[in-house]
């Protein structure tokens, strides 16, 4: 129930609702049968988990989950990935209010979307990362209604299977994913293979060859990929603007993780850069499969073609499981094999914010400088 004083000539109505108000709201009527008419109807509304939007106005208009990525994606420039998970977030979690949300709900949460969801670890790191971020940018806000990010006190591991998960997943007919981080790298051969195939080259098996449309393009991306180490996305949106042949480097405006980098070119790269296209033709984009929008379906729809196109020269080839992504860690590899680059300058050209992204790289370095010694 509301609590009421006259204050002078008027009445103080104080409304406190634990878990749905994360403070007290204080309202102000000239008549105490009004303001009792008026509390009764709020109070029937806050016992629904239901918030009037004058209501919001006073709590700054942070209530709950869905109200915080509204604002963190107003306030800030997001990176795609984090979008694309947010959205996700505000179907699933969005009506949680933010007064509720402590360490408890966080481990319930995690282990909901492993017993229930049965997520692979990455995806469930991905998910906690994405709404962690965003409850941080609400920490600084608003310290004063959300103090602390109960997902910051998550432990190490806590994304992996235990023997409890894996049971719970099985009881309702799945296998409970293992926490294993993709490395698949080119083999002895598949390299020369899958430019047989671009080249035109019947597959084995086969009775004539693969129809590719813009051959020339498709070479062009599969060497980028290998020389730059450039997400896909970051390569088919390139405009020629951005690459600088005397500098021999590439300016990438907006990557995945929503910041601007430059990447070196090595001498294959500006060469084949160079030889793709005629200095004279070099305008607009530097591919021709995205249509210019930018548009989280544009981008999607551009990914999936590629990724489809080259899933079909890949199993020609007789690549097997191996994905176009993969080429991005090929790359990096061959960046600690064939050179001297300290592993913050390669972190840095090729885009890893985390250190944990880029540490399975650093054994390469020791197995390389291992083959030296005496």
């Amino acid at each position: 129930m509301a609590t009421k004083r006259p204050r002078g000539s008027s009445w103080e109505f104080v409304v406190r609702r634990k878990g749905v108000l994360d403070k007290p709201v204080y309202l102000t009527f000239a008549d105490e049968a009004e303001g009792d008419a008026y509390c009764a109807r709020l109070e029937a509304l806050l016992d629904r988990g239901i918030v009037p939007d004058e209501l919001r106005r006073q709590t700054g208009g942070i209530v709950t989950i869905a109200d915080a990525i509204d604002g963190y994606q107003a306030a800030h420039a997001v990176k795609p990935s984090d979008d694309d998970i947010l959205r996700i977030q505000r179907e699933r979690v969005g009506a949680v209010r933010i007064a509720s949300l402590d360490y408890a709900w966080v481990e319930a949460w995690v282990q909901k979307m492993k017993r229930e969801q049965a997520l692979a670890p990455s995806t469930i790191r991905h998910h906690v990362g994405a709404l962690a971020r965003c409850l941080d940018w609400l920490a600084r806000k608003h310290p004063e209604r959300f103090p602390g990010n109960p997902l910051r006190l998550l432990p190490k591991g806590y994304a992996s299977y235990n023997e409890h998960d894996a049971i719970a997943v099985r009881a309702v007919g799945d296998d409970a994913p293992k926490d294993e981080e993709r490395d698949r790298r080119l083999q002895p051969g598949e390299e020369e293979a899958i430019r047989k195939i671009l080249a035109g080259e019947k597959p084995e098996g086969r009775q004539r060859p693969l129809e590719l449309k813009e051959g020339a393009a498709l070479v062009t991306l599969f060497d980028l990929a290998l020389e730059t180490s450039m997400r896909l996305s970051e390569m088919y949106t390139l405009s020629w603007a951005q690459v600088d042949f005397a500098g021999r480097t590439i300016y990438l405006d907006k990557t995945k993780n929503g910041s601007k980098r430059q990447v070196p070119m090595t001498s294959v790269a500006l060469r084949v850069l160079s030889a793709y296209r005629p200095e004279a033709e070099r305008v607009g984009l530097v591919f021709p499969w995205w249509d210019g929008q930018q548009t989280r379906l544009s981008r999607r729809r551009t990914t999936s073609l590629l990724s489809r196109q080259f899933a079909r020269i890949f199993d020609a080839a007789g690549c097997v499981d191996l994905r176009f992504h993969d080429l991005r860690h090929e790359g990096i590899s061959r960046l600690y094999e064939r050179t001297t680059l300290e592993s913050t300058v390669i972190r840095k050209m090729v885009g890893h914010m985390s250190s944990r992204a880029h540490d399975r790289y650093l054994n390469l370095r020791a197995s390389t400088v291992a083959d030296r010694l005496w």
